[in-house]
């Protein structure tokens, strides 16, 4: 809508996934992105100094209201599909919006799209039904009602519908990593080209870019980052492995309405169920751990890293991560907490695990 409307700026009230208490506000450029790290520490310092004064009286601005919002962003939405293709297969899907703001326009789409609808906590009260993160052990009531309905799927959105979970029809939790490859399956079914993604995603979307003939450039974390680089690489998918799906011809941001509606065109077009499109992905197994650690801490641990894992092709953007023949390994300070992140993927649990404990070994 910032774009739409030709906003000089815009304002999300939000704290996404995180616990009710808490709360937050997101900034959007002229462009309908967040700002770059430079621009947010500009914007920071000026709210932490006080460096503004209120509006007189005399001058106070303007308020209006656009009740189109959600009407315009599902007719771009529809755009990128075919409706009618699925609309013809009369989906039933479970839809889980955690009590945030993804139920409303995410029941629009999918009776849009023909489906017929399962809802669970779509109500946009704020309360949330249970944890918000759209993880396996927050959705097992997502997985129960998928199977006691006979769903073709499950969508899990997050509070501000940026991310989207998938179950299975057997009801059986999938992985946000998954988002992502199904989208990019379905895009690089209908053209060839290249993706974006973070350095911390999954490397089935890169087995998927190969595939159809393209390449995936990798960025720090944050979805500015991978938007920006889909600008400069004109990529015509991309996002990250947290269950975020961007396309430039919506908007420069994750999007949880257009995740589901390319995961429903791939399930029309081919016919196939949803673990049968999984099963057909190339598999890895990935592990994901974090620690407290100060800044110090941190620094340490990377150096310590560094020459543990001399022999690895190694990018410093964001952390140190640490590609191998057979797995990589991504160890990153958290940017909103005092804490290190550190992710592992490989083709096998051991593998994974080994560069975990060698990691591991080194904090101790």
């Amino acid at each position: 809508m910032v774009r739409h409307l030709a906003c000089a700026g815009g304002v999300v009230i939000t704290a996404s996934h995180n616990p009710s208490p808490y709360n937050g506000v997101k900034l959007l450029l002229d462009n309908g992105m967040a700002p770059p790290p430079e621009i947010a520490g500009r914007i920071k310092s000026i709210f932490l100094d006080k460096t503004f004064a209120p509006a007189q009286t005399d001058n106070l601005g303007k308020i209006s209201t656009d009740s189109q919002a959600d009407e315009i962003h599902i007719s771009r939405v529809l755009t990128t599909i075919e409706p009618q293709t699925i609309a013809a297969k009369k989906f039933t899907i479970v839809l889980d919006s955690v009590n945030g703001a993804g139920g409303r326009p995410g029941k629009n789409l999918l009776e849009r799209l023909g489906c017929k609808i399962v809802p669970l906590n779509i109500e946009p009260t704020g309360l949330f039904a249970h944890p918000p993160e759209p993880t396996a052990e927050n959705l097992t009531s997502l997985c129960d009602a998928v199977k006691k309905a006979g769903a073709d799927v499950g969508f899990a959105q997050d509070p501000d519908a940026d991310r989207l979970a998938i179950v299975d029809e057997t009801g059986t939790y999938i992985g946000e990593e998954y988002t992502l490859a199904l989208a990019a399956k379905f895009i690089f079914s209908q053209k060839s080209g290249n993706a974006a993604t973070n350095l911390s995603t999954s490397r089935m979307i890169d087995d998927l870019a190969k595939a159809a003939g393209g390449k995936v450039f990798r960025t720090p974390v944050g979805e500015a980052n991978v938007a920006s680089a889909m600008i400069q690489h004109k990529c015509v998918i991309g996002g990250e492995g947290n269950g975020g799906v961007i396309d430039l011809r919506v908007g420069p941001i994750r999007d949880s309405l257009l995740a589901m509606a390319f995961v429903l065109q791939l399930m029309a077009q081919t016919g196939k169920s949803l673990s049968q499109l999984v099963s057909e992905i190339p598999r890895y197994y990935m592990t994901k751990h974090k620690f407290p650690a100060d800044r110090e801490k941190i620094a340490s641990i990377l150096e310590a890293a560094k020459k543990l894992f001399k022999d690895a092709k190694i990018d410093t953007s964001d952390g140190y991560r640490f590609d191998f023949p057979d797995g990589w390994l991504h160890v990153r300070p958290s940017n909103t907490e005092p804490i290190i992140r550190v992710i592992a993927e490989s083709k096998n649990q051991q593998s994974a695990q080994k560069y975990i404990d060698a990691l591991l070994n080194i904090t101790c």
